[in-house]
């Protein structure tokens, strides 16, 4: 009955840790399915811990629960097995979490440790294989809270750390040692009162403000929704062609002058440099603004086929670019087709495309523009090194027809939220098909658009010059992080078979 319940805790938490992801947004929720996950893993009054072995399995079900209900938009047009798969590959990682988790859990004080040790695997999960898939840390599921605004010391993993924290604190409170309750008193206060202090003194201060830009943002819409939108590719173009003239047309009744207007990713999935037609169909928009405008394309170089984002200036026409370094596995290329293709024919579906080189700038006329495509977001090093490479404003041109009228885009816009917070920069989504949206250096979203609906953003916005401590030392603070819940993992383990050595030494023959 007792590791009924166990189970049953888990599964309970890792439905709350979705509520937290958007859509929905209920960044408390994921706060307490942390609470519930640590319960679940920690010895109960007058009764040991789950053994190591439960430990992982409850890490298995958190997980499970927790990634099946957040990623069905992946078998959206192509079936559940894809989908699936992902959810079972991601929620095994959890088999450490849950196994570290039960080991600290033992230690009077584990509510500070399992953080840590929680923080480890998230990174793991993060980084292998293929690059690893960050798109289910826990910090994206805070950025309506407290905690978001943490980012800008440590980005996304203290975060995480700090929800873990928190969560695993309040069951500490429940200890009947007063010591103890009053440590997991400091563990919940404490990181609460630092999001609010920082969130108060830190984020979107005015003082880097260096000046403002005019920028739009065009929402083309696509033909229709599904794999296949592209077979209209130059109605995709057409779309974002009609939408700008349109904004045109609104900024000269209303007086405003653009300094910059974006295009999504794969606006212009016909090459215009290679297609007469989609040049002159792109000249015709910029000349209609007659502003630079930022094109996403498809080129191709003597490296082969790249998801290209083009600077196209009104008088030089192309002048600058952005190659996506962060590619997206089993979509934008297919690491081990061969093997995978026994399992579906959608593979042969998924593109060849080649990595550009780790920039992640462009010069839009006077303004410094920081550029991450679509899948970029989700990886640290994207926004960081486009700041400390001078960028002023960010966006995040995005691509995300394929997905339908799931919580992918709401999931997507998160990550830019917190992103914005973790660099102290405004930033703007550009999206084909929904949601495009304008983003504060706070986090807060002034303006967006609905899903499949065409339509334009314009706002004037701040250009900053700050360099937040996780823009230029982030990858150290996780780094920190992760060494110390690696350590805390081993200690852990370490102990407990010097525990059982010493059971087994002293039976009796």
């Amino acid at each position: 009955m007792i590791l009924l319940l166990r189970f049953l805790l888990a599964a309970a938490s890792g439905f709350l840790a979705f509520t937290a992801n958007e859509p929905l947004g209920w960044w408390i929720a994921g706060v307490i399915g942390m609470a519930g996950l640590y319960a679940a893993l920690m010895p109960w009054r007058g009764r040991p811990g789950p053994s190591l072995r439960t430990g992982a399995l409850l890490g298995l079900v958190h997980a499970l629960v927790l990634y099946l209900l957040m990623l069905p938009w992946i078998g959206e047009f192509v079936g559940s097995l894809p989908y699936v798969a992902l959810a079972v590959v991601c929620a095994l990682s959890a088999l450490l979490t849950g196994l570290g988790g039960a080991a600290v859990a033992r230690w009077r004080h584990g509510f500070l440790a399992f953080p840590f040790v929680y923080v480890l695997v998230e990174w793991a999960r993060s980084s292998f294989p293929f690059g690893g898939f960050a798109w289910v840390r826990l910090a994206w599921g805070q950025i309506n809270g407290p905690l978001a605004s943490l980012a800008v010391w440590g980005g996304p993993a203290l975060v995480s750390l700090a929800a873990v924290m928190v969560g695993a604190g309040l069951v500490g409170l429940f200890t009947r040692d007063r010591r103890i309750r009053l440590t997991a008193l400091a563990a919940v206060v404490l990181p609460l009162l630092a999001g609010l202090l920082t969130g108060a003194t830190v984020v979107n201060r005015d003082s880097a403000t260096t000046g403002e830009a005019t920028v739009a943002a065009v929402q083309g819409n696509v033909p229709r929704m599904g794999l296949d939108f592209n077979a209209q590719r130059r109605a995709v173009l057409a779309n974002h062609v009609r939408v700008t003239e349109e904004l045109a047309a609104h900024v000269a009744e209303t007086g405003q002058e653009l300094d910059l207007v974006i295009w999504p990713e794969n606006s212009s999935d016909v090459n215009p440099f290679a297609d007469q037609r989609a040049g002159q169909m792109v000249a015709q928009s910029v000349a209609a603004v007659d502003t630079p405008v930022l094109v996403g394309t498809i080129t191709r170089d003597e490296v082969g086929d790249r998801n290209t984002m083009v600077v196209m200036d009104p008088e030089e026409g192309a002048v600058d670019h952005h190659h996506k370094h962060f590619l997206q596995p089993f979509g934008e290329y297919m690491p081990m087709r061969d093997f995978f293709r026994l399992f579906s024919s959608y593979v042969d579906q998924a593109g060849d495309f080649k990595p550009g080189p780790p920039e992640f700038t462009v010069r839009m006329g006077d303004v410094i523009l920081g550029v991450a495509t679509c899948y970029e977001v989700a990886f640290d090093p994207a926004y960081r090194q486009a700041v400390l490479d001078g960028a002023q404003l960010l966006t995040t041109p995005t691509n995300n027809a394929t997905f339908g009228f799931t919580d992918m885009t709401y999931q997507q816009l998160a990550m830019s939220r917190l992103r914005a917070i973790e660099v102290d920069r405004a930033l703007v989504v550009a999206a084909t098909s929904g949601v495009s949206a304008i983003v504060h250096p706070d986090g807060t979203v002034s303006q967006n658009t609905g899903i499949f609906h065409p339509g334009h953003l314009v706002e004037t916005l701040p250009l900053r010059n700050s360099i937040t401590f996780a823009a230029r030392y982030g990858q150290a603070v996780e780094l920190a992080l992760i060494i110390l819940g690696g350590i805390l993992s081993a200690a852990a383990l370490v102990l407990i078979r010097r525990q059982q050595s010493t059971t087994t030494t002293r039976r009796p023959s």
